[in-house]
């Protein structure tokens, strides 16, 4: 028993000298990949263009950002999807492929070896929804799967204390989900998930031109909208962008100019709802770790978190410093990558 116990001991050993270990933020939005030892190495939008032959398993055209310049593009046999739908898998076949392709990408020496990973995931999910990660990727082929909550690692990432007994906290605005939480003792105190985020923005600026200027616009236009003139509070100089998109009307192309102040109007709602869940967060933290956080202020990561403004008004709201995290897109995996370079050290952190 001990020689194969040993046996099996030598023949993982030597699995971790062939394979990489990998850390991955699987994001609604995008996916990322930091590798042992070298860092980030793959940032690639959660999309997968497939074709339909009719056969029932779809056949993968593209992933990442050819299938993401597929969006709202594609003849009617090719379709792309976005796998990941509010932080958890939303189609569980695409999203193992989409697994297997990013893992093979960045393991090209070796990706008949199968590597060891750590996946983030939102805080909150269900159990039915975590068991979907695990096997999503353990069909993808790795080794082993360890699971960290997003908030935890983004804290981490942000450079967070989290394993002191001092209140720390993180909002971690992504594609689908927004993670507020309270952290201490290398544990979430209290947390809130809500399923309000980048996407739910996105399809807020496209309502908000359909209704108001009888304009449709797709997704990607409705994002590079809102990164370059969204904001959650009024700026000292209004700001404004072409667009263009499909008269409802005439149905034919048209142009039109889309204010700040009117992108505002748009996302008032889901700024509303996050700026609540920060609040509601705030009110269920023990009164000791809220002196912590009256002290060291509430810190913002993710894609969301760089809306024009936002910091300034969730601290109006609260009546607390608000700061940016120094690379708010790459909190998570930044958090995550370093969990996976310090496992034993961070091991307390994993699910």
């Amino acid at each position: 028993m001990r020689n194969e116990q040993g046996t099996f001991v030598v023949w993982n050993k030597m699995l971790g000298l062939f394979s990489a270990d990998l850390a991955i933020d699987l994001g609604t939005a995008n996916t990322l990949v930091h590798v042992r030892g070298k860092g980030v190495v793959l940032n690639e939008p959660s999309v997968v263009a497939i074709v339909k032959n009719g056969s029932g398993t779809p056949k993968v055209l593209a992933v990442g950002r050819e299938a993401k310049e597929m969006l709202g593009k594609t003849p009617g046999n090719i379709v792309a999807i976005r796998p990941m739908r509010d932080g958890v898998i939303a189609d569980f076949t695409i999203t193992e492929q989409m697994i297997r392709h990013f893992i093979q990408k960045v393991n090209q020496r070796s990706y008949f070896i199968k590597s060891r990973v750590l996946i983030s995931i939102p805080a909150g999910i269900t159990s039915i929804e975590m068991k979907a990660v695990r096997e999503a990727a353990e069909g993808a082929g790795v080794r082993e799967v360890y699971l960290i909550e997003q908030p935890m690692a983004a804290a981490v990432g942000a450079g967070l204390p989290v394993q002191d007994a001092r209140g720390s906290m993180i909002v971690d605005i992504g594609g689908g989900t927004t993670d507020v939480a309270v952290i201490s003792l290398g544990g979430l105190v209290c947390f809130q998930t809500l399923r309000v985020a980048g996407d739910k923005m996105d399809e807020a600026i496209i309502n908000y031109i359909r209704k108001k200027h009888n304009i449709l616009v797709g997704e990607r236009t409705a994002e590079i909208i809102k990164m370059k003139i969204g904001s959650a509070h009024s700026l000292e100089e209004e700001l404004d962008l072409e667009v263009k998109g499909r008269d409802l009307i005439t149905g034919v192309p048209r142009s039109i100019n889309v204010t700040s102040v009117e992108i505002r109007e748009a996302l008032q709602d889901c700024i509303r709802a996050i700026v609540g869940a920060v609040k509601a967060t705030l009110e269920k933290t023990p009164p000791e770790l809220s002196a912590d956080i009256i002290d060291r202020g509430i810190v913002l990561c993710g894609g969301g978190s760089q809306i024009a403004a936002l910091d300034v008004l969730l601290s109006e709201e609260c009546g607390l410093p608000v700061f940016l995290a120094e690379n708010p897109l790459h909190a998570v995996v930044d958090g995550v990558g370093k969990v996976l370079e310090e496992l034993d050290t961070y091991k307390n952190l994993l699910i």
